[in-house]
């Protein structure tokens, strides 16, 4: 088995819910560690549409999904939680001396007192390009996220998409790929302009290749490939390729959680609207994944669901402590742990 991490808790998703839970449960001191499928923070705010103005949270009449998730990171990092991207939770178990232990798709093996399902819509899964036969290169010369840019060291890479995640990308392995193509059905791109001048300055300099068009074909064997065909304005024209990135946007599902035993209603887990706790005790379910009468779908419901939720964990985590409800604008020793100066 793989070294066990443990923690206090161990909360599926880093969005905006999960992070803020993040506060709530260090507020009664309990150690959290988020798991997330992404590569970063933020869950769908930053991962589909950044720079999009939110205009229900309170207190702000208007801010952007990005500066939101950097908000909330700067909010709980006085409780420095813990964070593994890029990875699923595969596999979950319940202890015989109580908790759960989770495995991720990649081996690693969590142990935690509580869970908390913060998942959004379930997890992302990217979109499969309509390209015949991609299946058989998937999982080697067909990546859908970059997990160590090192790995691409030296090979030929396409990237194939007109948003942040294929524009990041571009310009972050152009130093390190032999060669970088970035391909996108149009001329016009949906990521951020600033980006977009960068990817144009590099290409305008012969540093990257930008081709408009769509991949048609791909040219390999034995889930190598070494070169794809592109179908653009002027006909078609083959590209060399060793590696092929295809950022088509993100769908959301369930996923392995279907599999843990817990009551569903309609790919949501039910919960109860004291403690949002699922069927199974000790696991918790917050934010859009969850299903109750009455239910919203918004933000500032979850922020509400993580306060009545961390205060129930807080009872499994410590169930011989007594909990004393306090208030953040006058605890002294709710402004220690927030590094409020005196």
């Amino acid at each position: 088995m793989s070294e066990i991490t443990r923690t206090d808790v161990l909360i599926i998703g880093a969005g905006p819910v999960g992070l803020f839970a993040v506060f709530e449960l260090g507020l009664f001191d309990m150690r959290c560690h988020l798991i997330d499928i992404l590569d970063r923070p933020g869950g769908q705010c930053a991962e589909l549409y950044p720079e999009k103005p939110i205009y229900d949270i309170p207190g702000y009449p208007a801010i952007n999904a990005q500066e939101l998730v950097d908000k909330l990171l700067l909010q709980i990092a006085p409780f420095k939680p813990d964070f593994t991207f890029n990875r699923m939770v595969s596999a979950l178990q319940r202890l015989e001396g109580g908790g759960f232990r989770l495995t991720t798709d990649e081996g690693e093996v969590f142990e935690a007192k509580v869970v908390v399902i913060a998942a959004g819509g379930g997890s992302f899964q990217p979109k499969r390009p309509p390209i015949p036969g991609i299946e058989a290169f998937e999982g080697a010369s067909v990546q859908y996220a970059v997990r160590r840019m090192e790995d691409l060291r030296g090979h030929d890479v396409v990237v194939v998409g007109g948003g942040d995640s294929a524009l990041d990308w571009t310009l972050n392995l152009q130093p390190v790929a032999r060669r970088v193509t970035l391909i996108h059905r149009r001329p016009e791109f949906r990521a951020a302009p600033d980006s977009v001048n960068k990817m144009h300055a590099l290409a305008d300099s012969g540093a990257i290749d930008l081709v408009i068009g769509q991949v048609s074909g791909l040219n390999g064997e034995g889930g190598e490939l070494r070169s794809i065909q592109v179908k653009g304005p002027d006909g078609e024209v083959e590209v060399a390729c060793t590696r092929l990135l295809p950022f088509f946007g993100l769908t959301m599902k369930l996923g392995p959680v279907a599999d843990w035993g817990l009551n569903l209603h309609e790919n949501q887990i039910p919960v109860d609207t004291e403690k949002f706790e699922t069927s199974v005790p000790g696991i918790f379910a917050i934010g859009d994944i969850n299903w109750y009468p009455g239910k919203l779908k918004l933000i500032l419901s979850g922020f509400h669901e993580a306060a009545l939720m961390a205060q129930a964990a807080k009872h499994v985590v410590s169930p011989k402590e007594r909990i004393v409800f306090q208030y953040t604008t006058s605890s002294t020793s709710l402004h220690r742990k927030l590094g409020v100066p005196d």
